[in-house]
Formats: structure tokens, sequence, C-alpha cells
């Protein structure tokens, strides 16, 4: 209870000290100063190859696993932390292999399922345009393939009947040789008119029209003829049934080209556009391969399975694609650097609002609906704007990540056999490659094989590696020693930034609320040490806008320490358990120790910097320390003494 009172006042005392702006009066500098010592004796290291993070400068047993301890190569003194010299013996049995980063048109193959259906825009309903019995049916069952003309049945129709009588009627008036006025002979030629034109509305054709016209009396049974070419699909009459006007009595489908319609996961989304190529096979039709272009993307997604429609217009001139048939399409998408479908093949291009299959080269008129076509662009098909056609691209095997870290190793020319490690931003995976956006050169080789085993030698090194990020790349961090608490060593010196009165108040509060912060966790206390980087975010607040009157070198190391603490902060008050705050804890100590390191400390006594080589599942973990008295806040009260004094921070000289 005395903790958590005595904490708890701490942490008022730096917010009031944070609102008084206690700080910002003072303006004298601290001059530059060195009073470290270092101990460079050590000529030859020991590590764990188990825990490459645990070293001694002899041979031993590891404290965690128990194994012996190996010896690492002295030397390479001209490299730096992030390289590493492999001999010509060691580069064969890791079979390590090289390839180029070179650019390229990132494109990704998305694999698809999906069925063969009738194209709507081909289907035909043959139905009746007057009442009557169907006498005949030669089209008598479902699957006929029809040609446009064929006969499909006959029809016995009252109301066709008359209309022929009248038909007949006007002919024969037409051609009577009495006397007619101009005006009769202007009414008779329309009424012969209406009658052609009562029969074609009824369904009679020109040349059965005509053939009426040419006999003396009209006919019962009138024949009906196919309007296109295709497949029955449907037929719903039957001989000797009596019909009404709309009465649908068969279905045909024009085969000559089908839709094929893929279902796409949500997922796949930002890969889809329209006029993307696609290929497909059915297992139906071995070795055959059929190419065509996205035509339609359904703009509706199926609530139920999480797929939308992707449909595809295929010419089947052969008939071999048959409605119904399973495919496994692959559709082929190019990608910008954030991973979405472009489509520069339209850009430029005349579609219609309407049936975007409909694609022209210039401006025309849609073949299908008579629409204007417009230009690509405004209809969102196609980006060309800021458009990159060729990316930065690697293998995916040269890759090893992670969680949000990617690193590649790098053959150094003129270093050989050297590597180095990079940490890659990279952008969507395209395939078996990576765009990557920033770390790499054009022609620089990266390991694709092999990149394994040059990243455990790293490990075992102790160096940056894709299990151990390391720091900063100006933050420097040196090997633990294995020495006991009254043997601890100096921090190497390294040259002191300018520092002010002002700055070093701002600096005593940061660090005072990082200590009450650590305590707590040690103690187990979630809440204590949240309120105590709550005011440690709160104090860095105040000093976004404040330059302390320090030296442009000054100013742009505490600007890029403070950015990386308020990051790590700034999140604090959503923090739901102490796993969260203790992994935050791991990166505010780094910052806190390259504050130390750059800037120094004006107290009276020495900060200690204590190494866990367990924490964080044996990748270990350090933190600052008021004395040398371990407590643990990765492990709390479960192994709350595990850890080592790895270094001690002196006070600089004019405050001692």
């Amino acid at each position: 209870m005395k903790f958590f009172i005595n904490n708890k006042i701490a942490i008022g005392l730096i917010i009031f000290a944070f609102i008084s702006g206690m700080w910002f009066s003072g303006q004298d500098s601290i001059p530059q100063n060195n009073n470290f010592k270092h101990d460079s004796s050590e000529s030859q290291s020991w590590s764990c190859s188990m825990h490459p993070n645990v070293q001694f400068p002899e041979s031993g047993q590891c404290p965690i696993c128990f194994m012996d301890l190996i010896p690492l190569k002295a030397g390479n003194g001209d490299l730096n932390p992030r390289q590493i010299t492999m001999s010509e013996d060691a580069m064969k049995l890791a079979q390590i292999e090289t390839v180029p980063a070179s650019l390229g048109i990132a494109e990704y193959i998305i694999h698809l399922s999906g069925k063969v259906e009738y194209d709507e825009s081909r289907i035909r309903n043959i139905t009746a345009w007057v009442p009557g019995r169907l006498e005949r049916m030669f089209v008598d069952y479902t699957g006929i393939k029809v040609n446009k003309g064929d006969h499909m049945m006959d029809l016995y129709s009252p109301k066709l009947y008359t209309a022929q009588e009248e038909l007949i009627q006007a002919k024969k008036f037409s051609n009577s040789k009495n006397g007619k006025t101009a005006l009769a002979k202007i009414n008779i030629e329309s009424t012969l008119q209406a009658s052609r034109e009562k029969l074609r509305l009824m369904g009679l054709l020109d040349t059965q029209i005509q053939e009426i016209e040419s006999s003396n009396s009209p006919t019962n049974i009138i024949t009906v003829y196919s309007p296109m070419s295709g497949v029955v699909i449907q037929k719903n009459g039957v001989e000797g049934a009596y019909v009404k006007t709309g009465t649908n009595i068969y279905t045909i489908a024009d085969l000559s080209r089908v839709w094929v319609i893929f279902d796409a996961y949500e997922s796949d989304l930002p890969w889809l556009a329209f006029g993307q190529k696609v290929t497909f096979s059915a297992e139906a039709i071995p070795g055959e391969n059929f190419e065509g272009r996205v035509a339609f993307i359904d703009p509706v997604l199926d609530t139920k399975t999480r797929t939308v429609k992707v449909r595809m217009n295929v010419l089947n001139p052969k008939g071999i694609i048959k409605p119904g048939m399973f495919v496994h399409g692959k559709i082929y998408t190019k990608l910008n650097s954030d991973g979405k479908a472009i489509n520069p093949e339209l850009a430029n291009k005349w579609i219609c609002p309407m049936h975007s299959e409909v694609i022209r080269n210039q401006f025309d008129n849609c073949n299908v609906c008579g629409m204007d076509l417009v230009k690509s662009e405004s209809l969102g098909i196609v980006h060309t704007q800021n458009y990159q056609h060729e990316h930065l691209l690697i293998p995916a095997s040269a890759v090893l990540k992670t969680g949000n870290r990617a690193i590649v190793y790098v053959k150094i020319p003129g270093k050989e056999p050297t590597y180095e490690g990079r940490e890659v931003v990279l952008g969507a995976r395209a395939g078996d490659r990576y765009i990557v956006k920033s770390g790499l050169k054009i022609g620089e080789l990266v390991v694709v094989k092999g990149n394994f085993k040059i990243d455990s030698a790293m490990q075992i090194a102790a160096k940056p590696s894709m299990m151990n990020p390391g720091d900063d790349p100006s933050f420097t961090r040196y090997n633990y020693s294995g020495k006991s608490n009254e043997q601890n060593q100096k921090m190497p010196a390294m040259e002191k930034l300018e520092s002010t009165e002002s700055f070093r108040k701002a600096q005593t509060l940061i660090t005072d609320a990082y200590f009450i912060a650590g305590e707590a966790l040690a103690k187990d206390n979630f809440k204590e040490s949240k309120t105590a980087l709550f005011a440690l975010n709160i104090v860095l607040s105040a000093t976004i806008e404040k330059t302390f009157d320090l030296s442009e070198k000054s100013i742009d190391k505490w600007n890029q320490i403070r950015d990386k603490l308020f990051a790590e902060t700034s999140q604090v008050q959503h923090w739901n358990s102490i796993d969260e705050a203790r992994k935050i804890f791991y990166g505010v100590s780094q910052s806190i120790v390259m504050l130390e390191q750059y800037f120094g400390h004006h107290n009276a006594k020495s900060y200690y910097e204590i190494f866990c080589p367990m924490a964080f599942g044996n990748i270990g973990a350090f933190w600052l320390s008021k004395d040398t008295d371990v407590n643990n806040p990765y492990f709390g009260t479960s192994m709350l003494k595990c850890g080592e004094v790895r270094y001690e921070y002196t006070p600089l000289a004019e405050n001692k």
C-alpha cells in the first residue's frame, strides 16, 4: 500500500510539474562531456547456440539451458553490426543463392472456381401471338438444336383465319378494274396495307403474308418458325393444347456464346477489375484452355457465401462448352504498390455504360443498345493517374517476415563473401514476388536460398536478425558482459550532446515516470504502470513545440527520441492487460536508454541497464533502473530476480 501511495503522489507531482511549466525557465547549457571509462580488453566472446543473446568473455555453460558455450569469431572490425562474413566453405555448406532486385510488372494470379451458364442476352421465348390450338409440334422434346427459320409448330387460330380473309378481300378489291377516284384508290391501298400489318403483328412472316395474298382462300393452319438459332432448353406446350395470347411455348438459348461465372471471395475484391485477362479449363474438356476477359463484377455481395459473381463472356462456336460445366479459372491482375488492381490496357478506350463488354478505340455507338460510348476513366474502370507500370521486385523466398518486420540479406560487392541484413518496406505480394517500396536498389543481390542459415549466424553473433531486431542504427549497443554486479562495466565513452537547464528538468520528469512504471510492472500492478506511462505521455505532449534552446544537433536527436516515446505511449488509455503494457515498456526502455546515452543525467547516483535473457520467449529484453537490485518488470513476481546488470551510467561530472 505504501508503494502505491508514494507512486501515486509522485505521478501527481510529475503532472503538476508539467502543468506549471517548471522546466521551461533555464537557458544554461551543459558543455559536452565524456565521463565514462571503456574497457575494450576483451578479444574473445563466448555465446550459447540456443540463446545467442547470452555472451560471456570466457568459456562455460549457458545459464538458461546449461549448454556449453561456443566461441564467437573475433575480428571483422570493419563490418557494421548488420553485416557478417562467411568463409567459402560455409557458403558452400549453406548453399547460398542470390538474385538481383529488378524492375518488373507486378502481376498476381487469382485462382477461382466457377460454372458455365447461359448468356442471358441470347435467350428467347417463343410465345403465342394469338389465341389458338397447337395442331402439331415439330420440335417435340427439349434439347433439339434449331436454326433460324426452322418450323417449330402448326397453330390453328380463328383470329388468324379472319385476318387472312380480310387481306384476301382487300387484295381483290385493290385489283378490281372498276373506276375509282384518286381518293378511293388511296383508301383501298391503306386498307390493304393495314391488313398486311395486322397479320405481321400476329407473328406471320413477310413470305407467309405474300402467300396469303396470292391465294384465293385463307388457311386454317399457320406454321410458326424459329426467330433464332439455338437449343431448345424448355418446352411448355403439347399437341392439342389451347394457348392464349402470350403463352410461352418454347425457350431457346443461343450457345454460340456463353457466360462463365466465377465466385470470388470478398478478400479478392481489391485485385479484381473489369477487362482483366482470364483463362479457364474444364475437366470435361481435357487439354483445352479458353481465354477471355472480365466483363462484369457483381456490385452486390452474397451475404451467405461472402462471394461476388465475376462474369466473362466466352465465344463457343463449336458448342463444346456446355452450360452447367464446372470450370477452374485464373484471373491475371496487375497491381500497384498498394496491392490494388489497375487496368492500363483499357486506358483511353470508349465503353458502353450499359454493356461494358462493348469496347472501342474511338467514339461510337453501342451496337447492342445504341447508347453513346464514354471514356473508360469516367466509369472508374481504369486508373492511369500516377500509375507506375514497373516496380522493384524480389522473390518471396528472399524475405524473412516476423510480424510487421521484413528482413532480406544482401550480398555486399567487393567484400566477398559478406552479407548485410536489411529491413525493407514491402508493398503487395504479387504471386511469388514482393513489391519493395524502400530498403533496396535496382541490381542489389538478395539471398533467396540460405538466408535462414545466414540469419542463424547473425543470431549466434548477437547481431540484428529476424528474431533480434536490434535498435536504431545510431543507438550503440554492446554485448552482455557476464560480469557480476560488483564488476559492472561502465558504459563505453561516447560524445554527449548539448543540454540546457530547462531540458534537464523535462528529462527528469520523463525518467521519473518511467522508473515508476517499471517498479509497478515488477509488482504486477497494471493500473499503476498504466497511470505512470500516461503521465509520461502528458509530459511529452507539452514538449512538442519546445526547443529548450538546444543546438540543432541536439534538438534533432531529441525530436527523434521524443516522437518514438510519444508514439509508444499514445494509446495507453486503450491498454487492457499487463502483458500489453510490458510489451510497450520494452520499446519505451529502448528510447529511455537512448536518451541516457545521448544526453546523460544529472542526479547524484548512477543508473543501471539490466538485461534479462529469458524475456519474450528467450529473445531477451533490457530496462533502466535506479539501483543494482534486480526487479524484473517483464516477469514481475513470477520471476522477479531474472536479470543481471549490464552497464552503469554515471552522472555527468558537474552534478556529482
